[in-house]
């Protein structure tokens, strides 16, 4: 279909930049190693980019709501670009820290603004489909670019991963400048009237499912690597394979998400999503302490996976529903409270594995599901009031 090509190009920068956020987590090892810093600082890397990303892009895009899109992605890519050559030359973690910072300015401007150009280039009533496939894009990039980051580090060195960025980048910059078409921007969106739906009770318990059940996730994806290596006993020649295993569960789990939110609805979904996702996250404990085979651990990270990414669409869906003349609003406040759950998630995680034990991420995190799950219940108390009083009148 004519166009098509363009809104799959667009699918692929969102996976070169989704790439530079989830590859620290695959290589969070190495970087302690050769930075000489704890595991607990090299994991306050995700906690800054998710932060920066979080708060800044929102702003980013407000004060260029006006500009041209297909100027503001290649300006965008051009900060990614040199974040990247910054993180590959500059010695020292705290260079490296303000690297990851720049690098999370450009990434954020860079997703957001290729979904605004795939909504308004895509074919007529193919609109939803592109956006799905841009976003589709950020989250393969979790499933291939983080074991093949931890491949072309074993082959190569860590930093190897964002000269290879910085070329990939540069490469995307020409491509775009000359393949995407222009497009106008649009009337700025006061951040104000964005913070003003979190007066409304039902949007706070929604973005707060969002927050707990990614943040949970977060403290013990974040140190999943170490955890493999150091708690499960993982030899490292199988790592990359076992974190492609992980990425592949997700990919169908989100799949399965959508597909079943159509045909059983949200709340099934939702609630019996986060009960897996739990009882996941507590199998591999209890598993990871009584067996010394790795069979069986890999099949509990499958069904951890594919349970937690089941929820992804589902509470899309379900915060559109919440305010659906504002469902545009309600998904940034939605993206930008599921990079603070990383965020806090990796604090968090930093935390536990600093003053506790690295082998106690997976109960801290299923703590956060567990939360997510009680504000699933609130969520849905109040969303069949509101109903039955629409009935009512």
């Amino acid at each position: 279909m004519k166009g098509t090509w363009k809104i799959y190009l667009l699918a692929l920068v969102s996976f070169l930049v989704g790439t530079s956020e989830y590859i620290i987590s695959g290589i969070l090892d190495k970087i302690s190693v050769s930075l000489d810093i704890s595991i607990t600082s090299a994991g306050q890397l995700v906690t800054i980019f998710s932060f920066i990303y979080a708060v800044c892009t929102p702003v980013i895009m407000a004060l260029t709501a006006k500009m041209e899109r297909q100027r503001l992605l290649v300006i965008a890519m051009g900060v990614f670009v040199i974040a990247n050559v910054l993180a590959f030359i500059l010695p020292g973690y705290g260079l490296f820290v303000a690297a990851r910072a720049l690098m999370a300015l450009g990434a954020g401007t860079v997703v957001v603004t290729a979904l605004d150009i795939a909504a308004k280039i895509a074919p007529e009533g193919k609109q939803a489909s592109s956006i799905a496939n841009v976003v589709m894009g950020f989250t393969v990039s979790m499933i291939v670019g983080v074991p093949l980051g931890r491949m072309a580090a074993a082959a190569y060195g860590w930093r190897s991963i964002f000269g290879f960025l910085v070329l990939a980048g540069l490469l995307a910059m020409i491509v775009l400048y000359f393949a995407i078409p222009r497009v106008k921007g649009d009337a700025p969106v006061p951040l104000t009237k964005q913070l003003g739906l979190l007066k409304n009770r039902r949007t706070v318990l929604g973005l707060a499912i969002t927050f707990f059940w990614l943040g949970g996730y977060s403290v013990a994806y974040t140190y999943l690597s170490p955890y493999l290596l150091t708690v499960a006993g993982v030899h490292e020649n199988a790592l990359s394979g076992i974190l492609l295993a992980f990425g592949i569960a997700s990919l169908i789990g989100s799949k399965f998400g959508g597909y079943s939110t159509d045909k059983w609805g949200v709340t099934p979904t939702l609630t019996g999503g986060m009960l897996l996702h739990i009882a996941a996250l507590v199998l591999l404990t209890v598993t990871v302490s009584f067996t010394n085979s790795w069979l069986p651990i890999v099949a509990i990270l499958m069904l951890w996976s594919f349970t937690a990414w089941s929820t992804g669409p589902t509470q899309q869906f379900n915060l559109v529903r919440i305010e659906p003349e504002y469902s545009g609003i309600m998904l940034s406040l939605n993206q930008s409270t599921m990079q603070l759950s990383m965020a806090a998630g990796a604090g968090i995680g930093g935390i536990v594995v600093d003053q506790i034990s690295l082998s106690q991420i997976t109960w801290i995190g299923a703590v956060g599901v567990v939360i997510a799950l009680l504000a699933s219940f609130l969520l849905n108390g109040q969303m069949n009031e509101k109903a039955l009083a629409s009935n009512t009148d």
